[in-house]
């Protein structure tokens, strides 16, 4: 479950990234001429909230899958440790 949670907001951080280009192309579809320029300064008149709302969810994501993942592996080594601890005072 939380590996969806995590992968859902790794999703809207990469349709947050699409956003922020595809508003400043859509800001810019009614000029008769394309420069790289004119394209940074749309990408600035639309602002920094889609690329940072993107960063932010990105990071969020991130750390949900790590902190699942590094959850059940320290579950099992830990299940690993003490198996093994009952096998040595078995032996003793």
């Amino acid at each position: 479950m939380k590996n969806t949670i995590g992968i859902i907001f790794i999703c809207i951080s990469a349709f947050l990234y699409g956003i922020w280009y595809l508003s400043a192309a859509i800001y810019g579809s009614g000029m008769s001429s394309w420069s790289r320029d004119l394209f940074k300064s749309m990408l600035e008149y639309v602002g920094p909230g889609p690329l940072i709302l993107s960063c932010i969810s990105l990071i969020t994501g991130l750390v949900i899958l790590l902190y699942s993942n590094l959850k059940n592996r320290i579950k099992i080594e830990s299940q690993l440790i003490k198996e093994n601890w009952k096998n040595d005072e078995n032996w003793l």
